[in-house]
């Protein structure tokens, strides 16, 4: 494989696919870290929106996670949630947080997105709640003053919408999605949520 190109991951830190698809993830990172470059990109599953969700989107959500722990085995979602949060669609102040975080340092980006997960999934917090991303921005050590300051700049809003954009303009219109770049062209890559090895053999088709 050429260290030139790039496995592009297409993500959004409240995505419950994304979250199951996470172990595949790291095997991923680390069997490819010698060969290829990886990026991420956001693509903004959600709008900003004080609006609380509608009940239908919240019973929707909850068989999506019910439908992701039957196909993930050991995935598991904290359903205490929805009972003590009253959540709203909206997902990108998670994104720009992601993006603050890398801001800081390029180390920070996935710990962001660990922290964001573990908080929604595991410990029923809300992450669309700004608060509860300075909270996890202190919990892994940011400098929280450039943090907060970053996350509601028109700069970090900007960088964001970039990204968005860039996944409309190459088909990514689900998430989690994979693509190589080689040669300025984006490749899709099969997704599998078990098997790493079957990703694998994928990109290895292009080189």
């Amino acid at each position: 494989m050429n260290a030139n190109s790039t496995l592009l991951y297409v993500h959004d830190p409240m995505c419950s696919w994304c979250y199951g698809f996470k172990p595949v993830l790291n095997l991923l990172t680390e069997r490819l870290k010698d060969k290829l470059k990886i990026k991420y990109l956001l693509g903004g599953l959600a709008a900003d929106t004080d609006k609380p969700m509608s009940i239908d989107m919240q019973k929707q959500i909850k068989m999506n996670w019910s439908r992701i722990e039957q196909s993930i085995p050991g995935t598991q979602f904290n359903y205490d949630f929805w009972d003590q949060n009253t959540p709203k669609r909206s997902t990108y102040p998670s994104c720009r947080a992601v993006i603050a975080a890398k801001k800081q340092s390029i180390y920070n980006e996935s710990l962001m997105i660990d922290a964001i997960q573990n908080a929604y999934y595991l410990t029923a917090q809300d992450p669309s709640s700004y608060q509860v991303l300075n909270t996890l921005a202190k919990e892994i050590k940011l400098d929280i003053n450039q943090f907060e300051f970053d996350l509601h700049s028109d700069k970090i809003n900007n960088e964001l919408l970039q990204q968005i954009s860039l996944c409309r303009k190459i088909g990514a219109d689900s998430f989690p999605s994979l693509y190589i770049i080689k040669n300025e062209t984006y490749h899709p890559i099969v997704l599998d949520y078990n098997n790493a090895d079957i990703i694998l053999e994928h990109i290895k088709d292009f080189f």
